[in-house]
């Protein structure tokens, strides 16, 4: 055996007894998170904890020295984390389907592959089973980079009792899904979006003259799955799911693109010192009102980190104002400032508060 031959097989050796000491480790964490689960459902807690989540993803990228990215040992934990909920009643998850679109990856991301999703037709639909209990938590789209907020998801937080408990930031990669070569495409499917967020290379390429709009990029993909010549834009996991090629990756004109998603449940999350707390406000009806809210906002310094309208459809030219304002609703200086804006509403929601995402996934 050569000297090279030797380190190699000592390095492999090393490598099993480094997997055999991670398994160990992992099951024992496992352990745990079973005996804190039993608590918590002795004390009526939700399983799932935005909070803690966040205060362990913190504390194992602080302790992370690399080589590994800050992403990949975030990755690790997520599906450490995920894979305990099964030892338990793994949470169940709803987005916005089919399986393949955006929101399931997103909600992949945030969730691991462990725990049990629910892909439902339309997004007040994850609103609707989050309030009749048939699920734990949603995951909706509320506003992206290119295209701005997203109109379903504003107007269901207005008809529907849910609390937003954390958020995630998914970077929208868009690629070309087929089994056929690029030269033989002849029909290019995707939701309208997803050809405007990738004009500039279909005409460089000349597909643009083959698009077909869907209603979804996963049915999109479903199709060029099924059809001879056909090619979808669309996600990895899309391509993992109907069994595709990527044929090009990353066609997105802004590979800066990223959309905001909300985790939905019943309640909101408990205070970490870094949060965010949503608020949907209809001014009162009165000339100044809305800079009057803002200005209570502005005195007592604290940051509006998201503001966005929308019609109220209760009068006419009458809008609702969603913002995100930076602390914790249980927090006396956030509980009196919200309270002293109130004053100057004719009505005024709290949407949840929750660990900002502090990462794109």
């Amino acid at each position: 055996m050569t000297d090279s031959e030797n380190q190699l097989d000592q390095h492999r050796q090393r490598i099993d007894e480094i997997d055999a000491d991670i398994v160990r480790l992992v099951n024992e964490r496992a352990e745990m998170a079973v005996k804190i689960g039993r608590l918590k459902r002795a004390s009526g807690d939700a399983t799932y904890a935005p909070a803690r989540e966040r205060q362990v993803l913190d504390k194992v990228t602080t302790a992370n020295q690399g080589p590994l990215s800050d992403r990949t040992i975030t990755a690790i934990y997520r599906e450490l984390m995920s894979g305990s909920f099964t030892l338990e009643r793994p949470p169940r998850i709803a987005y916005l389907g089919p399986p393949g679109s955006y929101s399931h990856l997103a909600a992949k991301r945030k969730f691991g592959a462990s725990v049990e999703y629910e892909p439902l037709g339309q997004i007040a639909a994850v609103f609707d089973e989050i309030e009749r209990e048939h699920v734990d938590l949603g995951i909706v789209p509320v506003e992206n980079t290119v295209g701005g907020g997203v109109i379903d998801t504003l107007d269901a937080f207005y008809e529907r009792d849910v609390k937003i408990c954390a958020e995630v930031n998914l970077s929208v990669q868009h690629h070309l899904l087929s089994n056929c070569p690029l030269e033989q495409i002849e029909r290019l499917y995707s939701k309208p979006e997803g050809f405007m967020q990738c004009q500039k290379w279909l005409t460089e390429t000349g597909l643009i003259s083959k698009t077909i709009g869907v209603a979804s990029t996963s049915k999109a993909a479903e199709l060029a799955a099924e059809e001879d010549n056909a090619a979808a834009i669309g996600s990895e996991l899309a391509a993992e799911v109907y069994g595709l090629l990527k044929i090009r990756d990353r066609i997105e004109d802004d590979p800066g693109n990223v959309t905001r998603f909300l985790v939905i449940g019943r309640e909101h999350a408990k205070p970490t010192g870094n949060d965010k707390t949503a608020l949907l406000f209809v001014a009162s009806d009165k000339p100044g009102s809305l800079v009057e809210v803002l200005d209570v906002f502005r005195q007592a310094k604290i940051n509006m980190t998201y503001i966005e309208s929308r019609p109220s459809r209760q009068k006419k030219f009458e809008y609702r104002f969603f913002v995100d304002i930076i602390g914790h609703i249980e927090t006396p200086e956030i509980q009196k400032t919200v309270n002293a804006a109130g004053k100057h509403c004719s009505s005024l929601k709290i949407l949840g508060s929750f660990p900002p995402a502090t990462e794109v996934v």
